[in-house]
């Protein structure tokens, strides 16, 4: 089990020890959409959603959802953040919404990026769920990556 990152020589999860690591600038961007039918999209195009402004409340979600990372998956370093952004983008199918982080530290922010867009995205339903409770959210994944011994990450368009 020595190969493994997390699991100690007794098989037990454990959190990697990153003090020997170089602190670099590190910079994550996380995807999710939203699919939903065309009225809900209408009601949040005309801003008439029952629960107020979805666009922005994900948002907002997403941002401190990307800042309590460390708390809700067990293995991550609580990491000082040093940007937040989640942009959402209304499609004629549905919402896509974007998460970047960055920080300058010795481990990446990947999932602090996933966890922004996630969450974005549960909240994006939880404010249109009065209007459509069959929304779909999907294709939560990284875009990119920077910093870090591993390197660069980039998804290749068509990709899935």
């Amino acid at each position: 089990m020595s190969e493994l990152t997390h699991i100690d020589e007794h098989g037990r999860a454990k959190m990697v020890d990153t003090s020997a690591k170089e602190v670099t600038a590190r910079r994550a961007v996380a995807s999710a959409r939203v699919s939903m039918s065309p009225s809900t999209v209408a009601a949040i195009r005309s801003n008439t959603t029952p629960k107020g402004d979805p666009l922005e409340t994900a948002r907002l979600a997403g941002v401190m959802a990307a800042k309590r990372t460390a708390e809700l998956i067990p293995l991550c370093h609580p990491l000082p953040l040093t940007h937040v952004d989640v942009r959402a983008e209304i499609k004629d199918d549905g919402v896509y919404l974007e998460a970047e982080v960055s920080t300058n530290a010795q481990t990446g922010v990947e999932m602090e990026a996933l966890t922004a867009a996630s969450v974005a995205a549960l909240t994006m339903y939880d404010m249109c769920k009065a209007l459509d409770k069959s929304m779909t959210i999907t294709d939560v994944r990284l875009e990119l990556k920077t910093g870090g011994k591993s390197g660069d990450y980039k998804r290749e368009e068509g990709t899935s």
